[in-house]
């Protein structure tokens, strides 16, 4: 279990193809933390670490990740947003983010407002997925607060912080993006059908 607050940006290194699988790669600031079958989310997918070498740490992420997440667009010198699991003595500093994506989004507009920014985003709503005015959502990673709520398109407001220390500062209109909805809402969605 996460809470989408996010410890660090990981760099990809290289990638290696096994199949339809691929093997990322990663350098981050506390690669020397981490231990063999731990899980980490990476732009909000949980992925299991399956080896370490020096400061670099190995990721897998199968074709079922590479086709639902931003996973497959990856390339050498990528930057990952990265959270480690809640302890379980831990806070719940954003929401519960279970490192599973629902489905990808896309950036329709970037607007700068006076020390912030504003970001816009489209998903297919034939998914059933919904955002509700100041709910919770987890876009690549990291837990932001939803207004602007329609039926297939939302905003978030981004604090020069959360720009400085994620990868919203790399964003650009047209990219993709993970998109993880609030689990509260999805179970209330579905008892309510």
């Amino acid at each position: 279990m996460f809470t989408g607050i996010i410890e660090a940006i990981g760099t990809v290194q290289r990638i290696e193809a096994a199949g339809t699988n691929l093997t990322f790669w990663l350098t981050c600031p506390f690669t020397n933390e981490l231990k063999i079958d731990q899980s980490l989310a990476h732009n909000g997918v949980c992925l299991t670490i399956i080896a370490i070498e020096n400061e670099q740490y190995a990721v897998t992420a199968i074709d079922e990740t590479l086709k639902k997440t931003n996973v497959g667009h990856w390339v050498i010198g990528s930057k990952v947003n990265l959270e480690r699991c809640m302890p379980a003595n831990g806070r719940f500093d954003g929401h519960i983010v279970q490192g599973h994506v629902d489905q990808t989004g896309v950036v329709t507009a970037i607007t700068p407002q006076d020390g912030s920014w504003l970001y816009d985003f489209t998903y297919d709503a034939s998914t059933e997925n919904i955002t509700v005015e100041k709910g919770s959502i987890c876009i690549n990673g990291t837990s932001l607060t939803v207004f602007n709520s329609g039926e297939n398109t939302f905003s978030v407001a981004i604090i020069p912080y959360t720009y400085e220390h994620t990868t919203f500062h790399t964003l650009q209109v047209g990219d993709t993006v993970n998109l993880e909805f609030d689990i509260v809402g999805k179970y209330i969605r579905k008892m309510l059908k």
